[in-house]
């Protein structure tokens, strides 16, 4: 059971950071572009390069969108990261001590979430993963086209 739950993990681990990076996608488009009801629920957006929503909300939509693709996934996930516990702490946790009573469990589980795949990477369907095979594999080809010198 467990060695097939471990060939399984690369994939499952890109099924997360899809997920994950849809998600908070979803949360930048939201504030910048006012789909899926804008900041307000009226469609209402964040306004430009207001401090810290239209910043946090860049921040979103780029790393979100890095996240999904599995392109550049531990940086974009670092700042992701960063992004969120800057949010917990300066915005929601003033409010109150635990993020159940401070509306903060989102910008709480999206910081944790983003910190994990700093450590794994983009898992297996990445951009991130392809790159490099395809790298190794022209590396491989051009070292074995290189002629012997004796």
């Amino acid at each position: 059971m467990t060695g097939r739950l471990n060939s399984a993990q690369p994939y499952v681990l890109g099924l997360f950071r899809i997920v994950v990076g849809l998600l908070f996608t979803c949360h930048g488009a939201k504030s910048l572009f006012g789909v899926l009801g804008g900041v307000d629920g009226q469609g209402g957006t964040a306004a430009t390069g207001s401090w810290p929503g239209w910043y946090a909300a860049v921040i979103e939509l780029v790393g979100g969108s890095l996240v999904l693709l599995g392109l550049g996934t531990r940086f974009a996930a670092f700042i992701a990261s960063g992004a969120m516990a800057y949010a917990y702490f300066k915005v929601h946790q003033p409010e109150a001590l635990w993020p159940v009573q401070n509306n903060g469990e989102l910008s709480a589980l999206y910081c944790w979430a983003m910190f994990l795949l700093i450590f794994t990477g983009s898992g297996a369907l990445g951009l991130d993963r392809f790159i490099a095979k395809r790298s190794t594999a022209q590396n491989g080809e051009a070292s074995k086209r290189e002629p012997v010198a004796a």
